[in-house]
């Protein structure tokens, strides 16, 4: 039973550790992405209720709206430690999505909705992999909704603050050690609240700055459902069905931003994120049925993480405008703590974007990223698993906006 016990709670380390460390999509607007995810010094129109909402009063049309979508395709590769064997996941492919529409309902004020996807990951290995008593696959999404209001103090300054109802579930599936056909399920659902706050600074023609906090959102899981197949020998001491709460922070984001326009065609801009994952230290759940038996805290200690972003814009005629930009992010796990669910290694990022406009009023965008998990070794302590990671993906991405 003892070791019954150890596998939950290392079923629920994993649940909750996917939704508050795994992918943070940042893909909110495809003239953003392009240019290396950089939006809190740019006015963009709508999707400043993302970046920057202080940004929002500040767009030059009446109404703007803006939606995409971005394609994520994904692959981890794993070689355990003192050994040849290889693995690597059939991930499906993810497609967050952002809407975002804004209208200035005076000279100084404008109101606008965001739903947008922050935060998501789809990692999916083999059913008989090395780790499959840690993690076979997982399925994370959480989706925002944000109205938005934002003020024009006076031509240089504005400000924005939006209040965000987040949902979110998830779907996860390991194997158990008893037969072959033993595993564990879980699933869960939530909702909760956070906020989103911007300052937009056009210092003169050329300069603007920016800077834009982005709340932590406590999610709490409730009654989520736990479903185990074990052989029948074991069915009167692990129920096939059982309840479970945790509550876990998603980490506030604090990010600041400059852009130049170097002269009419080129626009230079950089940015850095402060990623607050050191809220994320211990991980305490509680099983329904069980009680206090199963009731447990367990150290994560996540550090926070500095993302440094460049890029560049350049228009190449009144129709056509291409964007070229990179980073580096730092992966926030702790390296005795490291588990597969997703794969989250140092990464360096490269970013293409491009956008024709057909009429003055519409813009249809592109942007593709290429990022590259650096290979590195990572354990999990508990399970005594370790291992050589890798990582790629690709994500190309269109969106359309509509100013009039």
């Amino acid at each position: 039973m003892k070791k019954f016990i150890g596998l939950l709670l290392v079923l629920l380390i994993i649940t909750v550790s996917a939704m508050a460390g795994g992918y943070q999509v940042r893909l909110q607007g495809q003239k953003q992405t392009g240019i290396g995810l950089i939006g809190t010094p740019l006015k963009f129109g709508a999707s400043s209720i993302f970046y920057n909402p202080g940004a929002l009063s500040m767009m030059e049309s009446k109404y703007s709206f803006s939606l995409g979508v971005s394609p994520i395709f994904s692959t981890a590769y794993f070689q355990k430690s003192g050994s040849d064997y290889q693995a690597q996941t059939d991930n499906a492919t993810g497609t967050p999505f952002y809407f975002y529409g804004a209208a200035k309902v005076s000279d100084k004020l404008a109101v606008g909705l965001g739903i947008y996807i922050p935060y998501g990951s789809s990692t999916t290995w083999d059913d008989d992999w090395a780790g499959q008593m840690l993690i076979q696959n997982i399925k994370l999404q959480s989706v925002y909704f944000q109205p938005t209001l934002s003020y024009q103090i006076n031509e240089k300054l504005g400000i924005g603050a939006g209040f965000a109802y987040v949902t979110g579930n998830v779907d996860l599936n390991k194997a158990l050690p008893y037969n072959d056909n033993s595993e564990a399920n879980l699933e869960g659902s939530t909702s909760s609240y956070g906020y989103n706050i911007g300052v937009f600074f056009q210092a003169n023609e050329k300069l603007s700055l920016g800077v834009d906090y982005r709340s932590k959102v406590m999610m709490e899981v409730e009654d989520g459902d736990a479903t185990f197949i074990v052989p029948a020998s074991l069915s009167t001491s692990i129920p096939a069905t059982n309840k479970f709460n945790a509550e876990l922070p998603l980490p506030a984001n604090l990010d600041f931003g400059l852009a130049y326009q170097l002269n009419k065609k080129l626009m230079l801009a950089a940015e850095v994120n402060w990623v607050m994952w050191g809220t994320y230290d211990t991980l305490t759940f509680t099983f329904k049925e069980s009680g206090d038996l199963l009731n447990s805290s367990s150290p994560r200690e996540y550090k926070d993480s500095w993302i440094v972003r460049i890029g560049a814009e350049y228009k190449l005629n009144e129709k056509i405008i291409i964007r070229a930009g990179g980073y580096y992010d730092p992966s926030p796990t702790n390296d005795l703590y490291f588990n597969p669910e997703t794969v989250s290694l140092n990464t360096l990022v490269y970013t293409l974007g491009l956008t024709y406009k057909p009429t003055e009023k519409l813009c249809i965008d592109l942007s593709y990223i290429q990022t590259f998990g650096l290979e590195t070794d990572k354990s999990y302590e508990p399970e005594n698993f370790s291992g050589r990671y890798k990582a790629q993906s690709y994500i190309p991405g269109i969106g359309v906006t509509y100013s009039f």
